[in-house]
């Protein structure tokens, strides 16, 4: 049996002018293949040239449409006797039968995805929509942002990854923000410090306020095994599952690490790696580990308890010349909402961050916290 493949096709713009109209488009909106097309008009006309010319095409044409598929389907369609009307083989009297069960077993279905379809694209046809392409660490705050915003015809393509990888997409020009979090207040020399620096240039970067945010450890309900910090999981033994190198919640864990004169070998687990905060929650509350560094809502979604540790800043990266672009002057607008604002300082463990607001890399950065006789501000 030959593979199926499936395709959609544009069509002229269509307005209904009745209830039966509408039943009528959609009765023809159904997934079409031109195959069955020919064999019904052969069937109904009973001969290729009165089914020509049912379909406006030409003889020649559906004489050879119907042999390019006697040859792709090793079948014959046709009963070619000389002098005899046309008609169809019992394989393609399946065909067509197939085809009918297919079309009403799968008729709502098929309206449904062409619906979704419809809207879908009708963005690309909307002057007032805008759409905004960011890689960004993994955040709850983010995904409830897309909800949000695609209500106000401001659609987030959001792709999730590590905080380090969304800097370079954005420098790599695959995205137009980059969502990255640092601790409230990080050290010039510290890990943050070796790993950003490089990837950030003032005056050509900017940040755009989203959010703080505190992470902490997940454990079991009741927190069964008194952890309360991460040197508790180190003398206990516990089992710690860890996030990817390039995470920004991997970059933290080191952080705290160095900070507490914690070495990564002392981590039981320290190398067990999970994609998400809630891929982390999950482990947990499945009994495969017994604590891990995320953030608070991924704790209440699964039921575990949450030791905070660290507040962080979440930072929406953009380039400086992309601030006055329509799609992300639409964003820092929308951030700066008070209905967003207030939205978000109703998820646990959020609060809001100057959100929508423009920064200066240098002035919310230590490392660039240069003497302005060394280094002039970016404006």
């Amino acid at each position: 049996m030959p593979k199926i493949e499936l395709s959609y096709a544009w069509g002229p713009e269509y307005t209904p002018s009745s209830t039966a109209d509408v039943s009528k488009h959609r009765q023809q909106a159904l997934l079409r293949n031109p195959l069955m097309d020919l064999l019904q008009a052969v069937r109904e006309q009973g001969s290729i040239a009165a089914a020509a010319k049912s379909l406006n095409m030409s003889y020649r044409h559906v004489w050879g449409e119907l042999k390019k598929w006697e040859q792709r389907l090793n079948q014959n369609l046709i009963v070619w006797e000389k002098g005899m009307p046309a008609e169809l083989s019992e394989f393609a009297s399946k065909l067509l039968w197939a085809e009918r069960q297919a079309q009403a077993r799968l008729a709502a279905p098929i309206e449904s995805l062409l619906a979704e379809i419809e809207r879908t694209f009708a963005v690309a046809f909307d002057p007032e929509a805008h759409l905004l392409t960011l890689y960004a660490s993994h955040d709850d705050a983010l995904v409830r942002l897309r909800e949000s915003t695609a209500r106000q015809a401001l659609h987030l393509d959001i792709r999730f990854c590590g905080s380090v990888d969304a800097i370079r997409a954005l420098n790599e020009g695959r995205c137009e923000i980059a969502g990255f979090h640092t601790l409230s207040q990080p050290k010039d020399k510290s890990l943050s410090a070796v790993t950003y620096k490089p990837l950030l240039k003032p005056g050509h970067h900017k940040l755009i306020g989203f959010a703080k945010r505190t992470q902490g450890l997940l454990v079991k309900a009741g927190n069964p095994l008194n952890i309360q910090t991460l040197q508790d999981v180190v003398n206990g033994r516990f089992r710690y599952v860890n996030r990817g190198l390039g995470t920004g919640t991997r970059l933290l864990l080191d952080e705290l690490l160095i900070n507490q004169n914690i070495q990564p070998e002392q981590l039981k687990g320290y190398d067990r790696q999970e994609l998400s905060h809630s891929a982390v929650a999950t482990c947990i509350a499945s009994g495969q580990a017994d604590a891990g560094l995320a953030i608070e809502s991924a704790a209440l979604a699964t039921g575990l308890d949450f030791i905070p540790l660290a507040t962080e800043n979440y930072w929406l990266a953009c380039l400086k010349s992309a601030l006055d672009s329509p799609p992300v002057a639409a964003l820092r607008q929308y951030l700066e909402d008070h209905d967003w604002q207030t939205s978000l300082q109703k998820m646990p463990g959020y609060q809001t961050n100057q959100s929508g607001k423009v920064h200066s890399l240098r002035k919310e950065l230590p490392w660039w916290n240069l003497k302005p006789r060394q280094q002039p501000l970016d404006p």
